[in-house]
This record gives C-alpha cells, structure tokens and sequence, in this order.
C-alpha cells in the first residue's frame, strides 16, 4: 500500500504508460495471440517429476507454506520465492524485466484489475494451452471471469473478496438500528445513528476507486467494456447512476467519517464504535482481528445491502492471481505449481492460515462453512461469505489502464468529498480524464 500518494501517483502513471504502449506495440506486431502448443497433464507432471527451479514474484504471506507443502511433494523441485514489491511496485519491477528481456520471473501475483493490461500487452502465457478448460466450474464465478481475457485464460484464481456487511452489534443495539437489507435502509441507519451520536458514522470513506467500482458492479453496472484496443467507458450507466444518487445522500448529510481506510483513525474508530460498518471483501476478518482485537464480540457479518429489496446480488472486492510470464524459463513446471497453489492441496494450506478461497469445493465444505468465529461471537461467518461469492453479478470488465484509471480517482470523483461537486459530474469527469488518457496510449476510446 502506498503511504505517499504522489508516489503512488507517479508509480502508476509510470507502469501503465509502459504497460499500454506495450500492449498497443504487440497489437500492431503480428503476434496473433492464439493459444501456443497445447501441454498435456502428463507433460506437467514430467515435468515436476524431473525437477528444476522456478522463480516466484508474490507478496501474498501464505504462500511461503505452500512454497515449503510443494518442495516436500516435489522434492527435485526449487521454487524461490520473491517479493519484489508489493502491487505496483511489482508491476513496474515486471514489466521492466518483460521490456529488458532478462530477469522475468516463472510466476507473478497480479490483482485481478491489473490483469487486463498485461494479457493485452502480451507480457503473459494464455493458459488455454495447459487444459484449462477442465478447471471449469472449479472457482467462483467473479474471480474466474476476472482471469479470462479475449477468449483466454490469463491466469488462475489465487483468492477472492466476495463482499458482505461488518457491523457493529453493540452499536447497533444500544441505538435500536436494524441491521440494513437495502442500500436505502442503509441511509435510513446512517441518518438514525449519526442523530442519536454525532460523533458515530455507519461507515468511513473519503474516496475509493474499489470501493466505488465494486458498488456499481453490485448494481448491475458495465461501464467499462473492451474488446482489444477498443475501450468504451460509460460511467452514467444504470449501475453508475445508482451508486451516484445513493451515496450522495450521505455526502450531502454528512453521514460518513471523513477517515482514511487503514489509517490510525479508521482503526480507532473500529474499535470505539465511531465507525459502526464496513461493506468489504471477505478476507477482513483476519484484519479485524489483528488490527481492532479489542471489539472482539461486538462485531458480526451480514449479506451485503441490496439495490432492490428481495435481490440476491453481490461484487468482489479485492483478490489476487497467479499468472505465468511469456518469458518465464520452464512454463510446464510453473503451471504445476499454479495449479497446486490455486486448485490444489495448497487452496487448504492457505485457507488454514487465514486466506479467502476463489474455489466452489473449499465454500461449500462443511469444514469451512461451519467455522465459528470467535471474533463475531461465535457467528458462522463462512456463510454468508460462500452465498455472496456465489452471488457475484457477471459480465464486469476492468480497463486495459485500470491502473492509472484508479491513480486518478481522487482528482476527479474524490473532489466530490472534499467540495460542493456531486458524484454523478464527479463521476462524468473520471470517465473524460480516463479515456483522454486511453486515447493518447493508442486506444480506441467511446
């Protein structure tokens, strides 16, 4: 995470300019992009049975155990694992490698955003080549749809971030607040409980481009839509304008805590009940337990609030996969250990030492629905996280630039945060500054 904004800034400006230019070069290059040479399970397992070494480019802790799971399983077999940055310092260290012909890793972790920009850009392995298509039904929906690009499979589904509701039950108790099954009871909640308590919010936010993107994936918006270099952005769609005429409702009141997530503030108004709910991925319990260990018992986990009353709709938030690099040395050998690590008997090492599964059999294992959590009073929390997964609304697209698209939100869509601007212009001047930027990388931009 970056702590220096202008830092991030820059770093992102930087990867995705080099990113896109690549992408629009390898377009225009002759490389078609058809699946390579199809590799054969047999060959795979050849191969982790004569050994050899991989490099691993990933920031994602749990890893290690299953690096340490793989070397015991397949002893011949080194698997150095490497952080070499975490998010976007990752993506400049890779692309700098892919554009310097040396020193690619076998096997990088990129976010399911940033996963577009590099498939365009030809940097990765399509892994239809491997069989992939028997791994079909295997992940949930959203993070399987997030590693698909152009009729290939980029990468497999490492975690997912299904979203669901954390509150604050002592809070909501104490003011006689229902828990919130809708968006607009949600305002209705936020209204009551700032009234009762002006120092409490229903929930922070000073602007964020996941956060936003997800609510208006949860809605049934598409404004994003590409097809090779033809990008088209709509961010007055339906879902777009939903979010917009909502969330303005609490701008306008007042009725969010002007904090930064992961801030000092944000965990202090976690854990004294002035910040009452976050609406987020899946994998925060880890991080409430860690970060806020005093409200343990007061807090629990709902279905995420709906568009409409009756819906059973939902959106991911945050997640990672792994990917195999065009340049990586000995691609058979690091598809075995994707496939260990993300379909394999590393998806339990992981999940046992605190990670969120992107696989249906791990969600719907009664281990693993039937974990109490301490921290939420004992709640079954798995739950509602497996039916949100199963939940999540199809069809969402990222930009091939979603990086540098997310770099900007603050100056565009934030400004409706800080001044008397609305989300819906706010939201206008993203999608005009997003796609002067895609046509002046060589996208086709409407």
């Amino acid at each position: 995470m970056f702590t220096n904004r202008r830092a991030f800034l820059r770093a992102a400006a930087a990867l995705t300019a080099v990113v896109t230019t690549a992408a629009l070069a390898a377009c225009g290059s002759g490389d078609d992009g058809e699946t390579g040479t199809p590799v054969s399970a047999d060959q795979v397992q050849a191969a982790l049975d004569a050994g050899g070494s991989i490099t691993v480019w990933a920031w994602e802790p749990t890893l290690k155990q299953v690096v340490t799971a793989f070397e015991a399983k397949y002893p011949k077999v080194k698997v150095n694992l490497v952080n070499a940055g975490t998010g976007n310092d990752q993506y400049t260290a890779l692309q700098n490698a892919v554009a310097a012909g040396s020193g690619v890793p076998d096997v990088a972790q990129i976010e399911y955003y940033a996963l577009p920009q590099f498939a365009l850009g030809k940097s990765l392995t399509d892994l239809t080549a491997f069989g992939t298509g028997e791994l079909d039904g295997t992940f949930t929906p959203g993070p399987w749809s997030s590693v698909k690009s152009g009729g290939g499979v980029y990468g497999l589904p490492m975690d997912s971030g299904p979203m669901a509701l954390f509150y604050n039950k002592d809070v909501f108790d104490k003011h006689q607040i229902a828990v919130p099954t809708t968006w607009d009871e949600y305002v209705a909640a936020a209204k009551k409980l700032h009234a009762a308590d002006p120092k409490a919010y229903i929930t922070n936010d000073t602007g964020d481009a996941g956060f936003t993107t997800s609510l208006i994936w949860q809605a049934g918006g598409k404004p994003f839509s590409v097809d090779g270099t033809n990008v088209k952005i709509n961010l007055g769609d339906e879902g777009s304008s939903k979010f917009a005429s909502t969330w303005q409702q609490l701008l306008d009141g007042k009725l969010v805590a002007p904090v930064g997530s992961w801030s000092d503030g944000w965990y202090k108004g976690l854990g004294d009940g002035t910040i009452a709910t976050l609406v987020i991925g899946a994998w925060m319990p880890a991080n409430l337990e860690s970060g806020v260990p005093a409200a343990k018992g007061k807090w629990r986990v709902a279905p995420m609030p709906q568009w409409t009353a009756g819906a059973n709709a939902a959106a991911e938030n945050g997640g990672s996969s792994l990917a195999i690099p065009k340049a990586g040395a000995n691609n058979a050998l690091a598809y075995g250990f994707l496939k260990y690590a993300t379909a394999g008997d590393g998806v339990k090492i992981r999940i046992d030492n605190g990670a969120f599964p992107a696989t249906n059999a791990e969600l719907k294992s009664d281990a693993f629905l039937n974990k109490e959590f301490p921290y939420f009073g004992g709640q079954k929390a798995n739950e509602i996280f497996a039916k949100s997964a199963a939940a999540v609304v199809p069809g969402w697209s990222y930009l091939p630039f979603q990086v540098y698209a997310n770099s900007i939100f603050n100056d565009t869509v934030g400004q409706a945060y800080v001044s008397d601007k609305k989300l819906a212009d706010t939201l206008k001047s993203w999608q005009d500054a997003s796609a002067k930027y895609g046509k002046e990388q060589g996208f086709t931009v409407g």
